[in-house]
């Protein structure tokens, strides 16, 4: 036990429990929901072909880009109606999982 754990309650399903809390849960980053307007990337991959501009209007459904991920081409879609405003990755590029590639207004 490290000297920097104290003890703490945790509610899990409505039920309190005593327990030690680390000081890494304690400094942890709390939980914040995704934001729909930016898109990311969900494997690490290869940029393949960008099938958007800046300031298009793309609609819920719409293919947006292809990454080339695990001997597989994927077609990333669109999640929402909106309007492109930024592109962040280039044709080409190799990304890790988690990177923003599009971002909508």
């Amino acid at each position: 036990m490290n000297k920097n754990d104290k003890t703490g309650f945790l509610n899990i399903d409505t039920s309190l429990y005593q327990t030690r809390i680390s000081s890494k849960f304690q400094n942890r980053k709390p939980y914040k929901p995704a934001d729909p307007k930016i898109i990311l990337s969900f494997i690490p991959g290869t940029v393949l072909d960008i099938l958007i501009e800046k300031g298009q209007n793309v609609s819920k459904g719409e293919d947006l880009m292809i990454l080339n991920a695990m001997k597989m081409q994927n077609k990333l879609k669109c999640n929402m109606d909106g309007k492109v405003k930024s592109i962040e990755v280039k044709k080409g590029d190799k990304v890790s999982k988690g990177t923003v590639l599009v971002e909508l207004e």
